[in-house]
């Protein structure tokens, strides 16, 4: 968000606080949940899109339906000639879409996994200008639902989030899905630390804050505290890997540590250096995330 833009919608909060603090909540909620523009914002994002383009016309293009909205899938068939190493779910972050994972999804295919790369809601190839948490985990349901289970999850930001509460169950009336391995790279580890964040980043008061974490609560179903991830992460009894860099300016590090500490199940690596965008095309990352998804192969093969 620019500084004059930001700046601009911080005042109109505070006018509108003055009158009704609950009406304010609800206008922070919406530029919250309002996509972004879909149009690559800089030269390196036309230029990732570009390079590919190519790669994304290989993928069958499969439209999903879900309660309060739709999505795209694109997926990629395993490979014949390699053996089959599993079906693995890619989900994307906030602003993103498939299309920018392609460096991931095409090293996944070359290990032998078919992989299925979801455009959130307001994304990539989907419509809509809307996205919420409950939104993203519907459309992971009905993705499973689709291609009838994923026996691996991998998501970045927003996305990994999205995965490890759609395998948790946290989304009420959503049922869990649990992969045999989960891979988060840079996420979040809980709902409330976004939101307050959200709050102190629009320089909301005390009531209007409370307007918000409310008004997400009552869309949600649930309160704010029951959408923590790390909270549940030992409770899968999956292997999970946690990929983050410390100097991520956009998801601290404590969230990753929070993930870390939930569990033996859980490994930590750092991939210090590429910061909260990078990190997701990083060729060390990637390596790391296809041989961890391997050992799920070998396992089941000793």
């Amino acid at each position: 968000m620019a500084p004059f833009g930001l700046k601009v919608i911080r005042l109109a909060l505070a006018g509108l606080s003055t009158i009704s603090p609950h009406a304010a909540g609800r206008a922070a909620f919406r530029l919250f949940a309002t996509t972004p523009r879909r149009r690559p914002a800089s030269v390196k994002e036309r230029e990732l899109l570009a390079r590919s383009e190519g790669w994304m016309r290989q993928a069958e293009r499969v439209p999903l339906t879900f309660d309060g909205g739709t999505a795209v899938a694109h997926r990629f068939a395993a490979r014949p000639c390699a053996p089959f190493a599993g079906r693995v779910l890619v989900v994307h972050g906030w602003g993103s879409r498939a299309a920018y994972l392609s460096a991931l999804t095409e090293e996944l295919v070359a290990a032998g996994h078919e992989v299925v790369a979801l455009d959130l809601p307001g994304h990539g190839a989907s419509r809509g200008r809307t996205l919420t948490l409950p939104m993203a985990v519907r459309a992971i349901d009905a993705a499973w639902q689709r291609f009838g289970g994923f026996d691996h999850f991998c998501g970045h930001s927003f996305g990994g989030a999205s995965l490890a509460c759609a395998a948790l169950g946290l989304v009420p009336g959503v049922p869990a899905h649990r992969p045999r391995r989960l891979v988060t790279i840079g996420s979040p580890s809980e709902m409330t630390w976004l939101f307050r964040d959200l709050g102190r980043l629009l320089r909301l008061g005390p009531k209007a804050q409370g307007a918000l974490e409310n008004h997400v609560e009552r869309i949600a179903g649930a309160p704010l505290s029951a959408f923590d991830a790390a909270n549940g992460a030992g409770r899968l009894a999956i292997p999970m890997l946690v990929v983050h860099a410390e100097d991520d300016k956009e998801v601290p590090a404590l969230h990753a540590r929070r993930y870390a500490a939930a569990g033996s199940n859980v490994t930590l690596e750092w991939a210090n250096g590429f910061g909260h965008r990078r990190i997701v095309s990083a060729e060390p990352v990637i390596d790391r995330i296809v041989a961890f998804l391997a050992e799920d192969g070998r396992r089941i093969a000793a």
